[in-house]
């Protein structure tokens, strides 16, 4: 019997691996990002510096080593506040490793730190300081490729890690007291005396409000970290103890100015040395004058007015020329008063009886 035999069945060739999505499709930027950029260097594994208005954070293959901001007080001055490195060893860390990049690593290798302190008070002025990095902004950002800190690597953290916590943090803000006034504004304590109810911590932030502190400036000078000041002055805020000193509005011009002031008519009592005025020698000794013939002490030696003196018109109230009054002989003001009418006429008839 002869038996067939089946050629055996050449094996399926592996399936290759699909190309690799270019970067521009890796990138896509999250609805609700803080910083589409920061996003985007983060997919590009990017290491620099990337420079905003109230801060900086640096980059390492795409993750977050170090923030810095004006806003916050630095990281040597959080560890010198709770007695945990002195001035000295700061600096003498930062003499001798700053160039390299290794500062962190100095003072944990001198026994100045541990491993855990400086990750643990690192982590803290890294959130502290991104919380006002990633505030919203006008100003254009810009990232220097290659830029190292001096502190050198500690614990990265992913960018998607620091916006939730940043997002985080605006929330509670928003939650504990909305107006956001307080956040930069200078701080004035209300005609509301503290109680005994208000906690030795909060109670430190009201002793430095002074009416030209911020926030900021409270944190600096105690040593904290600026967000949690700022939960602190919300927290009084929402108590009634404490309001921002906001100055009040410039005061805007008018929308139409008013019209500048007519010049007086020549001869007017407000035109001195003028022709037709009170020192014109023509007037005070021309006829009609108070000097003029017919007039009392008058010496009969006048000084006659100069030839080509307008005539002094009688004294009346200035009146708004309009073309319907045109070619009309100016009214006394009197006429227009029903006041002064009534008292005429009562003297009229006083007089005829």
């Amino acid at each position: 019997m002869t038996m067939v035999t089946t050629p055996p069945t050449p094996p399926t060739p592996p399936t290759p691996p699909p190309p690799a999505l270019p970067v521009r499709d890796r990138t896509r930027i999250p609805a609700g990002a803080l910083s589409p950029m920061l996003v985007r260097l983060a997919a590009e594994r990017a290491t620099g510096v990337l420079i905003r208005e109230r801060g900086a954070l640096y980059l390492a293959d795409g993750q977050v080593v170090h923030a810095e901001s004006p806003d916050t007080p630095g990281l040597d001055l959080l560890l010198g506040a709770h007695g945990v490195l002195d001035a000295e060893g700061w600096h003498e860390a930062f003499a001798q490793a700053g160039e390299r990049g290794r500062v962190g690593r100095y003072l944990v290798d001198r026994g100045r730190l541990t491993t855990g302190a400086l990750e643990l008070c690192h982590l803290g002025a890294l959130y502290d300081a991104a919380y006002f990095v990633l505030e919203p902004s006008s100003a254009p950002a810009r990232f220097r490729y290659g830029s190292a800190h001096w502190l050198g690597p500690v614990h990265p953290v992913s960018v998607a890690a620091v916006e939730r916590e940043t997002l985080r943090r605006r929330a509670l803000l928003h939650r504990i007291w909305p107006d956001p006034a307080a956040d930069e504004a200078p701080l004035a304590r209300t005609s509301r005396p503290a109680g005994p109810s208000v906690p030795p911590r909060q109670a430190a932030v009201l002793h430095l409000v002074d009416g030209r502190r911020t926030a900021s400036d409270i944190s600096r000078a105690l040593g904290r970290p600026a967000f949690h000041t700022l939960v602190d002055v919300h927290r009084l805020a929402a108590a009634g103890l404490l309001a921002p000193d906001v100055p009040p509005p410039p005061v805007l011009p008018p929308a139409h100015p008013a019209p500048p002031s007519l010049p007086e008519h020549p001869g007017g009592l407000g035109a001195p040395d003028h022709p037709g005025g009170l020192s014109d020698p023509g007037r005070l000794g021309g006829p009609g004058g108070l000097g003029g013939p017919g007039g009392p002490g008058d010496p009969g030696g006048t000084v006659p007015a100069a030839p080509d003196a307008p005539p002094a018109p009688p004294p009346s109230a200035p009146r708004e020329w309009s073309p319907a009054h045109a070619g009309e002989p100016p009214r006394d003001p009197a006429e227009a008063d029903p006041h002064i009418t009534l008292l005429r006429r009562l003297r009229a008839a006083l007089e005829a009886l």
